[in-house]
């Protein structure tokens, strides 16, 4: 099974200090509704990390990724509402990357979210790619487990410019492959897969942090 799409945008950022609640009132209140308006958008998550890593995590899955190259979707983010104006500039560290779904097993969602950003190494793309596809449908089934995700960002589709990334201060930075492993037991979904990465392709750097979900919507 998997996530019905086949496209997706995740992002990872920290707000300014002193304003996270009212980020979580727009987030949860205007803005992933208004989101989810917008025509091939299927649901949205929102998550806040647990340990080190970057605040907050936002996920929004899409039935296929020109959904972000539509008119009505550049149109929202180049005409952004009176509160995103207010609250835009508090979000820092942004990195927002727009992706295709390259593999999904597994149902639902779980309470914990693992993130893994890396890259492969030059020439070893195809090979990675046939692994983890199917190290997902075998991680998806491992008890603690409930569904894992392989996703490949479209690097220029991420860094179009838009009014709404002005008002965070510029360009977003952008990533390059993510592996989302999520599940129900913080052990199984926390556990270092750096070694499996880098003996099937990845290059050394690899930057894991866990989540856990704040808001869903379908």
């Amino acid at each position: 099974m998997g996530w019905a799409g086949s496209g997706a945008l995740i992002a990872w950022h920290d707000v300014e200090e002193g304003r996270e609640t009212e980020y979580l009132d727009w987030h949860s209140h205007e803005h992933m509704q208004e989101r989810l308006a917008i025509p091939g958008f299927l649901h949205g998550r929102r998550y806040s990390v647990m340990g080190s890593g970057p605040q907050f995590l936002i996920l929004y899955t899409v039935k296929v990724s020109d959904v972000f190259t539509s008119q009505i979707y550049l149109e929202r983010l180049n005409h952004p509402s009176e509160w995103t104006q207010q609250v835009m500039p508090a979000l820092r560290n942004m990195n927002r990357s727009l992706c295709r779904v390259e593999a999904s097993s597994g149902f639902g969602a779980g309470r914990y979210l693992q993130t893994v950003r890396f890259s492969p190494e030059q020439g070893q793309e195809a090979h990675l790619r046939g692994v983890l596809t199917s190290e997902a449908q075998l991680l998806a089934a491992q008890r603690g487990l409930c569904a894992v995700h392989l996703l490949i960002v479209d690097r220029d589709r991420s860094r179009t410019p838009t009014r709404e990334a002005a008002l965070r201060g510029g360009e977003d930075a952008v990533a390059d492959w993510v592996l989302l492993v999520e599940g129900y037991d913080e052990a199984v979904v926390t556990q270092d897969r750096s070694g499996m990465l880098h003996q099937s392709g990845a290059a050394p750097e690899i930057v894991a942090n866990l989540y856990r979900i704040d808001h869903i919507s379908l």
